[in-house]
């Protein structure tokens, strides 16, 4: 891991997010960019992008989307406990997505309880409003 100097202007995007250990390769790291799910200050990016510590990116991965702030630089994927220090992930984006992920659990569950059959009563109550229809 380096840090910033003059002699070094940045580091390429999509390098920058797979040596961040955000995308497994930086081929789908370069796909990601492309497609828009990377982007700063709600403009999209280029994955050739030249990164510099103190810019905020917002990176959309699966159902969750992370607003980051780059804090360091590396050309070489590491470790993810060094990969961690690269960046700093908002408190507010933090907050949304454990909400998110809540209301994703919650849906689950709700989706997943079977419905009960229905007794003698429900059965006349919906055949006296399909005959209502008819």
């Amino acid at each position: 891991m380096k840090k910033e100097d003059e002699s070094t202007p940045g580091i390429r995007l999509d390098k920058w997010l797979w040596a961040a250990r955000l995308f497994k390769t930086r081929a789908i790291a370069k796909e990601a960019v492309e497609s828009g799910k990377v982007q700063c200050e709600g403009q999209k990016l280029k994955p050739g992008r030249l990164v510099s510590t103190g810019l905020v990116l917002t990176v959309r991965q699966g159902w969750d989307e992370k607003t980051l702030l780059v804090t360091g630089l590396s050309e070489q994927r590491r470790g993810a406990q060094e990969a961690s220090t690269l960046y700093t992930e908002t408190p507010e984006s933090i907050e949304k997505r454990q909400q998110s992920a809540e209301q994703r659990r919650l849906h689950a569950l709700l989706l997943l309880q079977p419905m009960a059959k229905p007794d003698k009563k429900d059965r006349r109550l919906r055949q006296q409003l399909k005959h209502q229809i008819d």
